[in-house]
């Protein structure tokens, strides 16, 4: 684009008899383009797309009701239905123009992705065939906002201590941590308030001091705080578990662990061709390296032996001076611990 100053400065030569021909030799302009100059008279043309398609509003509104707000779905009836050839890029933009889905005014500060600063956190509940039946599952995943890495895992129930256990596991795999991990106002790690304002448990403060961060509630109504992680679970839902059958809960997290971990991590983010493997491995600078062991979560249990010398726990009975490896018996207790020794299961 030539400068408007430039256009003048052609325009005044042509006035003052010069030929097109040497003001393009002089410019080193072409002539072709001295020419529309001098037609314009100097001045900048007017922007007028001639491809530019405009939508009425109310076609918009209706198919944003009628589609329940989802925006493939409405390009996809403007283009079948309406005939109209629009960019999907262009009407989001239009779609965002006219106010329609999150109010702008509660919509949560945008926050930049900076390498090492952040981590997200949450669960949702799926009903997944397991073994022929309809199974209640939580599932669980960790994100790092930079890298769009994740880590993913199934639970028959989730509390305080499973979450934990979850976060020891996905942290130890990855070897690092971010400063922050995002949470929503839930009674698993938070004590009282909402929020930035938000006081946590005690216990899981502590928790997070030994991987070397901190949790932090995200406003109430803000779930896009932690956009990435809610991005996640939907794409749990319409790439992990359609077309997958699963025989065992085992069964269930071992192909949720490869999808994550090997799959989604090597394959690139559409949007920006991002691969998470490799983002990982550039920001792993700027993240809190773990040493080589943090001692696993644990719960304790206090048994007292019977007339035999032998606990009861789990349904078994065990003998306190020896140390066992458990793991069908303890499922709804990962880590656990007695008078000194470590009964260890998944």
């Amino acid at each position: 684009m030539i400068e408007q100053d430039k256009r003048r400065a052609i325009y005044s030569l042509h006035e003052a008899g010069m030929g097109a021909r040497e003001i393009s030799r002089k410019l080193n302009i072409s002539r072709n383009t001295v020419n529309s100059i001098i037609a314009q008279k100097g001045d900048m043309p007017d922007p007028v797309r001639v491809d530019s398609i405009e939508v009425d509003a109310d076609t918009f509104r209706r198919l944003y009701l009628d589609c329940g707000g989802f925006l493939q779905r409405i390009h996809e009836k403007l283009t079948e239905e309406e005939g109209i050839t629009i960019g999907y890029s262009t009407m989001t933009r239009k779609v965002r123009q006219l106010g329609l889905g999150q109010p702008k005014n509660e919509r949560c500060a945008r926050v930049p992705d900076e390498a090492g600063s952040e981590m997200q956190h949450d669960t949702t509940i799926y009903k997944i065939k397991i073994g022929g039946q309809q199974t209640r599952v939580v599932a669980s995943i960790l994100y790092l906002r930079y890298s769009k890495i994740k880590y993913l895992k199934f639970y028959p129930s989730f509390n305080r201590f499973a979450m934990k256990c979850f976060l020891h596991e996905a942290l130890s795999f990855w070897g690092y941590a971010a400063r922050v991990c995002i949470i929503d106002n839930t009674n698993l790690a938070r004590l009282r308030g909402t929020g930035k304002n938000a006081i946590m448990v005690p216990e899981m403060e502590q928790f997070g001091k030994r991987y070397g961060f901190e949790f932090c509630c995200h406003a109430i109504n803000h779930p896009n705080r932690k956009a990435g992680n809610e991005r996640s679970f939907y794409t749990v839902e319409t790439n992990f578990l359609p077309g997958r059958s699963f025989e065992s809960f085992e069964d269930l997290n071992k192909q949720a662990y490869k999808w994550a971990t090997e799959r989604v991590a090597n394959k690139a983010v559409s949007k920006t061709g991002l691969i998470p493997a490799k983002a990982f491995e550039y920001e792993q600078s700027y993240l809190i390296k773990l040493p080589p062991y943090i001692q696993p979560p644990y719960l304790e249990h206090h048994r007292i032996t019977d007339q035999y010398g032998y606990v009861s726990f789990a349904s078994n009975s065990l003998r306190p001076d020896t140390a066992y490896i458990l793991e069908p018996l303890l499922a709804s207790a990962p880590h656990a611990k007695w008078t000194g020794y470590f009964f260890m299961g998944h």
